[in-house]
């Protein structure tokens, strides 16, 4: 179990994290897709978890302007290389939290 994970639960969390961050929403109910702009940048995806992610990925490149591929950061490849398993060990919040008296 994670502390927080991409579930239902946590849909109107994010759209609510962005719209107080200023981005105008809406939901098209044919293609199942969210959406969300701010200041011409417009950004789409299948969750709104997903699109908090996608708006992430904006707000930390901070692009001045729109250019092919401008989201792209080294190294490629990580997505089809990820291990298996965590590369140090470390204890869960949750189970630290129920350690603590």
């Amino acid at each position: 179990m994670a502390a927080l994970a991409d579930y239902t639960n946590v849909f109107d969390t994010a759209l609510s994290i962005l719209s107080q961050k200023g981005y105008q929403l809406w939901y098209d109910r044919e293609s199942h897709v969210y959406y969300a702009e701010k200041d011409g940048w417009d950004f789409a995806s299948e969750s709104p978890v997903g699109l908090l992610g996608v708006i992430a990925i904006y707000e930390f490149e901070q692009p001045q302007a729109w250019s092919e591929y401008w989201w792209r950061l080294p190294p490629a490849g990580l997505y089809r290389n990820l291990p298996a398993t965590p590369a140090r060990s470390y204890q869960p919040v949750y189970l630290r939290a129920r350690q603590d008296p």
